[in-house]
């Protein structure tokens, strides 16, 4: 039930069963409007997501001179010119809450003469842009701010390449060096040594362009032409991560999530799975696309607690919540380290994390740099915040599912960040079996 932004929700004596394909992937979302305006050419995307996240990006990019129209539910025609018809929108481009639009973009209009503002909601407004105003100044950006709002200026409209050694392990960093790195004159080097992400390198190559991995080091050439093409966004994997949990911790249930990306840098959770003695089964499909994706299934069952830390981490920081739930559950101690970029999210996620399930009955304590969580312990409802978080949010909605008592949960409705149709979906998979 809803009464004002706080959500009434209640434990369910139901099981989780049926199919669900979960909305497009946000990363690559974004990153197809972006290649569509900079490349040359009609960019058709199919399962564009329509979340608050991806509609910023998707505004700027049209304020700035690129057409985008809308045939469909996310089915959109990008009318690329290599932002030849930039133009400077008179008032500041509002990003929301969307950092991957202030920092991508950041890079993509690295290039352009400016005065260009970038400015979000108070939370946005908080996150840290130092690390990319770092290297985007190096290639010749003259960018102020260290948080929004950032004002960008490039009078000569000149770049220069770089080598930057990465100080965190960040695709949002690493794709606008990139985006910024493609108008530039020469060949730029990013050293990596922690892989994240890579859907930018990906999505490069999609649209005919060019970038080499030589070990550690990302050559990027400079001055690319790029090509228009078609995107076929998957199931985000993120958001799939939410019914993945939930199969698990309710009792018979079985639910599969088809059509969801498999991207290797995403699906840490799944190895986390392994490492906690959690079964699942996968069936690839393969249709020539950079990006895999398929179908995965799980059931009810036990798992035992582990030690989540180093190079996993950067492959399931956004599944980070909805991981510390279900390690509540499961037989052991569960030790999530090295995740302090948690503390500099849509919100503090360590302290949103612990404090919520402390207030539901969990054994769960902060650490500078993750959590410690002893399970299993059975949960009740309580009085939760989502902190503006939208994967705050979607956790505790899985949380209130199997908690004893009614669960109210505030500022529920950032929810539509990412995943606009969640409690939609959920009552679906609930009533599967009816």
């Amino acid at each position: 039930m809803i009464h004002g932004k706080m959500l009434f929700l209640n434990p369910t004596k139901e099981s989780l069963t049926g199919k669900l394909a979960v909305p497009g992937d946000k990363s690559i979302s974004h990153r197809s409007l972006m290649f569509g305006a900079l490349a040359e050419g009609q960019t058709e995307i199919r399962g564009l997501l329509e979340s608050g996240d991806v509609l910023a990006t998707l505004s700027a990019i049209k304020q700035t001179g690129t057409m985008i129209k809308r045939r469909a539910v996310g089915h959109y025609l990008v009318e690329g010119t290599a932002l030849k018809n930039f133009s400077i929108p008179t008032k500041p481009i509002d990003l929301g809450n969307s950092g991957t639009s202030a920092r991508l973009l950041s890079g993509l209009f690295a290039k352009q003469v400016g005065p260009l503002t970038l400015i979000g909601d108070q939370s946005l407004s908080k996150r840290p842009m130092k690390r990319i105003s770092k290297p985007l100044t190096q290639m010749g950006l003259d960018l102020q701010g260290d948080t929004l709002p950032l004002v960008l200026a490039n009078p000569h409209q000149q770049l220069q390449s770089i080598t930057y050694q990465m100080e965190v392990a960040s695709a949002q960093v690493k794709s606008a060096i990139m985006l910024a790195a493609i108008q530039a004159e020469g060949i730029t080097t990013i050293i990596d040594p922690i892989p994240s992400r890579d859907h930018t390198e990906k999505m490069l190559q999609d649209f005919s362009g060019e970038v080499t991995r030589v070990g550690q080091e990302l050559l990027v050439p400079g001055n690319q032409s790029l090509k228009a093409t078609t995107v076929d966004v998957p199931g985000d994997f993120s958001s799939a991560a939410f019914w993945l949990v939930a199969g698990i911790l309710l009792p018979n249930s079985e639910l599969t999530i088809e059509k969801v990306g498999l991207n290797a840098t995403r699906t840490g959770l799944l190895t986390a799975f392994d490492q906690m003695g959690l079964h699942y089964d996968l069936e690839l499909i393969e249709d020539g696309s950079q990006e895999p994706r398929g179908n995965v299934t799980v059931k009810a069952q036990k798992g035992t607690g582990t030690v989540i830390e180093g190079a996993l981490l950067p492959r399931l920081i956004d599944e980070i919540p909805i991981l510390a739930l279900l390690a509540t559950q499961v037989n052991g101690e569960t030790v999530i380290k090295d995740a302090q970029e948690l503390r500099v999210k849509e919100t503090d996620r360590i302290q949103a994390v612990v404090s919520n399930l402390q207030a539901m009955g969990a054994t769960i304590e902060a650490t500078d740099d993750g959590m410690r969580i002893l399970g299993p312990t059975p949960l009740k409802g309580a009085v939760v915040d989502s902190y503006g978080d939208h994967r705050i949010a979607m956790m505790l909605v899985i949380a209130s599912l199997i908690a004893e008592g009614e669960t109210r949960l505030l500022d529920a409705f950032v929810m539509k960040i990412s995943y606009p149709n969640f409690l939609e979906d959920l009552k679906i998979l609930l009533h599967h079996n009816q």
